[in-house]
């Protein structure tokens, strides 16, 4: 008798995509990593419990090496041979922050020895910081942010490595070069000698309000074209009604249309080396619309990635794309 496996049974990995225990042995387009890690929040915590609770949303939306067919743009995302793992969670030590970033690198950089794109669940926004450290091999990488806040605090009370550092940080590294800083609003995003601080590293920034002024091909066109890039989404991007489950949501944020736009067009304009969407709290959520929406953000990324490397391995191929891009 042929298995069913029913989204509500079995074990719950990111979306039932098959398991690997064994990053040395990891063998896959996009390996998922979880990082319950909550060490850097210096208000509401919980987002330590953010990656399994995603986990258990997206089950919903195993469809495993079917894929999704998406009517509104009449294309089918992440059928086989597109292979995706989730490679289970990154080793986390309470109250041990080197340790812990330490292991979230060694993860990462594995990930990317293997050759596929780490996916990264958080836990909150300072696990950033070794995420990009992690990148360091890939020589230049540019930054895209989408966040309600500007996360450019150096030190406060003596707290180098907090959810509210990790751009401070990112931009200290040697190669991390251009940044965008997208969804900026509210009271709170940062204090003034910050935006000053940003605006001196050269970092691009676009307000909640000037994204909506520009629309999604304006946004796009201040990226700066470059060979690979890194993206990092903090769920608070979202407007606070669909996104109350996480230590700091805000009104004023983005819907869900817009945010998937902005990151279907970034998968277009470049290589998309890793992501991450950090800072689901899932006891602020009690309807789990924030971890429904963090669960089709990344499965929604996630397609439009490998969409896009179909496609150039097919130009590569000499297999021919119409001029809309869809292949023939």
């Amino acid at each position: 008798m042929e298995k069913v496996n029913m989204p509500i049974t079995g074990i719950a990995s990111f979306a039932k995509y098959p398991i690997c225990n064994n990053i040395e042995e990891l063998d896959a387009d996009i390996a998922v990593l979880g990082v319950p890690y909550d060490t850097g929040v210096g208000f509401l915590s919980g987002c330590r419990f953010g990656p399994r609770r995603i986990r258990e949303i997206s089950t919903h939306y195993s469809r495993g090496d079917a894929g999704f067919y998406d009517p509104e743009r009449d294309e089918v995302y992440l059928a086989a041979p597109n292979k995706i793992v989730d490679c289970g969670d990154a080793d986390v030590v309470h109250g041990d922050i080197q340790g812990s970033f330490d292991a979230i690198e060694w993860a990462v950089r594995k990930i990317r020895e293997k050759g596929a794109i780490p996916a990264i669940m958080g836990g909150d926004h300072s696990i950033s910081i070794p995420i990009a450290r992690a990148l360091e091999p890939e020589g230049s990488v540019t930054v895209v942010q989408l966040d309600a806040h500007l996360d450019w605090s150096d030190s406060p009370g003596g707290q180098s490595w907090g959810n509210g550092s990790p751009m401070r940080r990112m931009s200290e590294m040697n190669h991390i070069k251009d940044m965008v800083q997208i969804g900026l609003r509210g009271l709170g995003s940062s204090r003034k000698e910050d935006f000053e601080a940003a605006r001196a590293y050269n970092s691009t920034l676009i307000s909640a309000k000037e994204s909506r002024e520009l629309g999604v091909e304006g946004i796009l066109n201040k990226i700066p074209k470059a060979d690979k890039y890194y993206v990092t989404i903090d769920i608070d991007c979202f407007d606070i009604s669909l996104a109350t489950g996480t230590g700091s949501p805000s009104p004023g944020g983005f819907s869900y249309d817009f945010l998937n736009e902005i990151l279907e067009g970034m998968a277009k304009k470049g290589e998309i080396i890793c992501f991450d969407l950090v800072e689901v709290a899932p006891q602020y959520d009690p309807t789990n619309s924030t971890t429904r929406v963090a669960a089709m953000t990344m499965l929604n990324f996630m397609s439009h990635i490998l969409k896009e490397k179909e496609k150039n391995n097919r130009k590569l191929q000499n297999v021919p794309v119409s001029a809309t891009g869809t292949i023939e």
